[in-house]
């Protein structure tokens, strides 16, 4: 059976429960004079990173952490200097010990780039993964991706 076609895929900024606004610098572009794909997985820390280790969502209790494991991204349109773009993310899928975000980049109404992105959560003194807590998986339902199980 041939892999699924995910240039097909229609993405709506509004399914990510988690949003941020941000601003196409002069110094993201490449030669081509677009947004350079490196300066993407940037994009897409910035959103994890603000969802994640923020105070005030007790997703990162003391004495833990999340570390990426895996990120793919799929490159969609070219985004361009100057300009705002939103990022979207959502939580795709919950593990015992990780977390799956699905992420989007949106310029102008068109999705420029998506991405699966999927943390481990992390005891800093021993470094391995622990399971999520009960809690940690309460604060997350309101970040669950729209139509994700």
């Amino acid at each position: 059976m041939p892999a699924p076609d995910k240039s097909k895929q229609t993405f709506r900024l509004e399914d990510y429960p988690y949003r941020l606004t941000d601003n196409v610098r002069y110094g993201d572009l490449d030669p081509n004079k677009h947004v350079n794909n490196a300066v993407y997985a940037t994009y897409f820390e910035t959103t994890r990173v603000t969802l994640l280790r923020s105070g005030d969502r007790g997703l990162m209790p003391r004495g833990f952490s999340w570390m990426l494991v895996h990120l793919a991204i799929d490159f969609r349109a070219e985004m361009h200097w100057p300009g705002s773009f939103e990022l979207g993310i959502g939580v795709s899928k919950i593990g015992r010990t990780s977390t799956a975000f699905h992420q989007v980049v949106f310029a102008n109404g068109v999705c420029t780039a998506s991405a699966e992105a999927i943390t481990v959560f992390v005891d800093e003194k021993t470094r391995k993964p622990t399971p999520l807590t009960p809690d940690i998986l309460e604060r997350l339902k309101p970040f669950m991706l729209r139509g994700a199980s």
